[in-house]
């Protein structure tokens, strides 16, 4: 049973800006920013599933004003306490669902977070959300993981991601509904706590219809930040689809 905050309550907040994780690396966010702030150009970007501005507190200081939408109001009090948090407004609510005043350049979603919308219907419902923000022209971009079911053997569910002093970290796949909950234990203060959260994992070409629906088309896609192209061996795309002008 989750809270008004979803998965992401106090406890999660407290924790999620782990310096040692790499999403948090120069070498992960300087790409990161880089291709958005070009996507955006002189104009606003919106960010769904804001969280505690790891993107969008850099990508504010390269000059672009950033909106954000997050169910979490205490991952957005985070994003509040940092320097510049402040002048970010944030809208609290349903990404699939949640109007903000204004249009944008750019609407991203990074780091899996379309994953946090556990139905095929919530996630087509996001692609029309964000159409419906864009400007003519205005661009959509998702990073998110290629399911890793070829690495499963047959008759498998489970496939371990992490394992190390002070964290064990595997996904449970349900192939039929494409479910997967991420498990994960961690070692805090001498204890071992445990955190399952549920996600809808998607395919490229799914996603490719969905922005269809919405009105948008594929513009490029690649496996990173550095645009390396994207192949049958890519982990993660890193994809953008495009409302026409």
């Amino acid at each position: 049973m989750t809270g008004p905050d979803g998965y992401f309550d106090e406890r999660v907040a407290e924790r999620y800006d782990n310096p040692s994780w790499d999403m948090f690396s120069p070498a992960v966010l300087d790409p990161t920013v880089d291709l958005l702030a070009e996507l955006a150009g002189g104009g606003w970007a919106l960010e769904l599933g804001i969280g505690t501005g790891r993107v969008a507190l850099p990508l504010a200081e390269r000059g672009v004003e950033v909106h954000g939408i997050d169910l979490s109001r205490a991952m957005v009090a985070k994003l509040r306490e940092k320097p510049g948090g402040e002048r970010i407004p944030v809208e609290i609510g349903d990404f699939a669902s949640t109007r903000v005043e204004g249009t944008f350049a750019l609407a991203y979603l990074v780091f899996n977070t379309i994953n946090n919308l556990t139905t095929q219907d919530e996630q087509v419902a996001c692609f029309r959300n964000v159409a419906a923000h864009l400007e003519p022209g205005g661009c959509f971009l998702i990073e998110v993981g290629v399911p890793q079911l070829q690495r499963l053997p047959p008759g498998e569910r489970f496939h371990v991601f992490d394992v190390s002093e002070t964290h064990w970290g595997f996904d449970e796949y349900d192939v039929v509904d494409q479910g997967l909950v991420s498990h994960h234990f961690s070692v805090v203060d001498g204890r071992i706590e445990r955190l399952s959260v549920p996600f809808r994992y998607v395919w490229p070409a799914e996603l490719d219809l969905m922005a269809e629906l919405a009105g948008m088309k594929l513009r490029d896609r690649w496996s990173g930040w550095h645009r390396e192209p994207f192949t049958s061996e890519s982990r993660k795309h890193v994809s953008v689809w495009e409302k026409p002008a």
